[in-house]
């Protein structure tokens, strides 16, 4: 896209809505900003949107809105089969996602980072080496900054770095990473997609338009991964645990080889500060996507010695009596929490919340083997405790506070006691940060 449209609806006026709007109105587009939500319902946007040459539709989509355009950004929280965008469609108009819309204008190389689980942290990483290697970076898309905020602030970069979800690939057209990373797969966002093939079909998106001259990073370890990517254009470039690879990055011991061409380089996790083994697929695959893009090995291993965990993600909170406890509020789906559990021997683990539609059986041998006791809270207890009956002692509590309680009871000393939930939150608290101060908090209550 070399430039904006004449008119354009933004659909969704959530920060990266807000954001768009802004945009394209600075760029001299008459824009439709429209959101279900009254306008009382949100201040902070309307106050943001007021000053700018913007129509503001709030309480209802107008379908002139979708149909008499030049075209639609949608919000990623829009599902894709929204009565509006298909008669946008049906009416030739062009939608887009934002992702779609700000990538016309970026002129750096784009690394575009997705997966079931890890996308936050491989997406920190990736930011932080390339900075460490001196390149100025902007990191953003679905965590902190949307992309388009990029180009609004007309900042110059050397390399762009993105998380981005299955929601906001579902209308791309013409985006193209440089290197594209797919971490893993597993069932999640059932509540949205027909079939877990769907999901599966948006992330793979990601690599539609790359050439034989870019590169995607993908997980070795995951059959499903490797299979749904073997027919892509780009080039292959894998990271494993458990396979040495005579092109890719590999785990050996303590340290991680790279191998690409006729250079091979090591790097040593002996000092790095994160733990578990998610953590050392999310370095490898930050690792081969910067290595990939012209960075040093003495300060890309600078950075890995430096590293420190995300909030909310295998988050250490305090030992008690021996116990240590573990906050993983932002393990929403099954993968997330199969990957916490592999990282530590004996666990009682706190799950449960919204359920997102996927199965638990994933969870079942990792809960037997290592998961003494399983305490359950929320909407979806009554549904695991079924699927897992036999697997391990169960225990129900009626709150988070509770579920602490019930934990510290049954722990012994050298347990970890990990709150890792597998669900949504939304059955009992605003968001996953929530849940996790609660957790945080109860433990700190508990007696030294």
């Amino acid at each position: 896209m070399q430039q904006a449209p004449k008119t354009i609806t933004v659909m969704g006026l959530a920060k990266t809505g807000v954001a768009v709007a802004q945009f394209l109105a600075s760029q001299g587009t008459h824009v439709i900003a429209t959101d279900m939500r009254q306008s009382s319902q949100m201040p902070e946007a309307m106050n943001a949107l007021r000053a700018e040459n913007i129509t503001l539709v709030c309480g209802e989509h107008r379908l002139a809105d979708f149909q008499k355009v030049d075209g639609v950004v949608t919000s990623p929280g829009v599902p894709r089969e929204h009565p509006m965008l298909m008669a946008a469609v049906h009416a030739g108009v062009p939608v887009m996602s934002e992702i779609e819309l700000a990538a016309g204008f970026i002129t750096s190389p784009i690394t575009a980072i997705t997966g079931t689980n890890g996308k936050t942290t491989t997406t920190t990483i990736t930011g932080e080496i390339f900075r460490h290697n001196g390149f100025k970076t902007f990191v953003g898309g679905n965590i902190g900054d949307p992309l388009i905020n990029l180009i609004a602030q007309k900042r110059t970069v050397e390399r762009t770095v993105v998380e981005v979800s299955s929601f906001q690939l579902e209308w791309i057209h013409t985006f193209k990473p440089r290197v594209a990373a797919l971490l893993n797969l597993s069932e999640d966002h059932l509540d949205r997609y027909h079939s877990y093939d769907d999901y599966i079909d948006a992330k793979i998106r990601l690599f539609e338009n790359q050439t034989s001259e870019d590169f995607a990073v993908v997980n070795r370890d995951d059959n499903l991964v490797w299979e749904r990517t073997a027919h892509i254009q780009s080039q292959r470039f894998p990271f494993s645990r458990t396979k040495e690879l005579n092109q890719g990055i590999f785990l050996a011991g303590s340290n991680i080889i790279y191998r690409q061409a006729d250079t091979e380089c090591l790097f040593s996790l002996k000092d790095c500060p994160l733990t578990g083994v998610h953590n050392i697929e999310n370095i490898m695959a930050a690792v081969a996507a910067t290595m990939l893009q012209g960075c040093r090995v003495d300060a890309t291993q600078t950075m890995i010695n430096q590293l420190e965990p995300l909030h909310h993600r295998m988050e250490f909170v305090a030992e008690r009596a021996g116990v240590r406890y573990y906050e993983d509020s932002k393990a929403t789906n099954v993968g997330s929490v199969v990957k916490a559990l592999e990282s530590f021997d004996s666990i009682v683990l706190i799950a449960g919340g919204k359920d997102k539609g996927g199965s638990y059986q994933p969870m079942q041998a990792m809960i037997a083997e290592r998961v003494p006791h399983l305490v359950l809270i929320g909407e979806a207890a009554d549904r695991m405790a079924q699927e897992f009956t036999g697997a391990t002692t169960i225990h129900r509590a009626t709150s988070l506070d509770q579920a602490v309680q019930i934990a510290a009871s049954v722990a012994c000393a050298g347990d970890v006691v990990l709150l890792s939930p597998a669900c949504s939150s939304f059955d009992m608290f605003k968001d996953y940060e929530e849940r996790a101060q609660r957790y945080i908090q109860a433990v700190k209550e508990l007696a030294p």
